[in-house]
């Protein structure tokens, strides 16, 4: 591996959240393309790639600044799978099982910042 955020069991799972984003946004309606579907989408990956950038600065505290992006980014996310929930997009058990991987990043997100604001 070539670049140190890639060792990153955060940004690891962040990616794999992405991708499970981007399979379920793949059946929202077409008139939510440029919409939820782009937004929901959106979010998702800024979780990892904040990681990875945060991870290319100079100093701890500017990876704890871009850590608390990520977990900015991830409540977005949150709040975007409600409403998908809500427009019947997705449907309870889909919902139930990305927002659980969204507890699991966070919980990951909230760790990961706190050791780098101690080092």
């Amino acid at each position: 591996m070539a670049f140190k955020f890639e060792k990153l069991k955060v940004w690891e799972e962040a990616v794999k959240f992405a991708n499970e984003i981007y399979a379920i946004t793949r059946k929202f309606p077409k008139s939510e393309q440029f919409g939820l579907t782009s937004q929901l989408n959106r979010a998702a990956v800024s979780i990892s790639l904040n990681i990875a950038e945060g991870e290319g600065r100079n100093s701890n505290n500017d990876f704890a600044r871009f850590i608390q992006i990520a977990i900015g980014s991830l409540n977005e996310t949150v709040t975007l799978l409600y409403i998908a929930l809500e427009q019947k997009y997705i449907n309870k058990k889909e919902f139930d099982n990305l927002y659980l991987s969204c507890e699991t990043i966070s919980k990951q997100l909230h760790a990961f910042r706190n050791y780098l604001k101690k080092q």
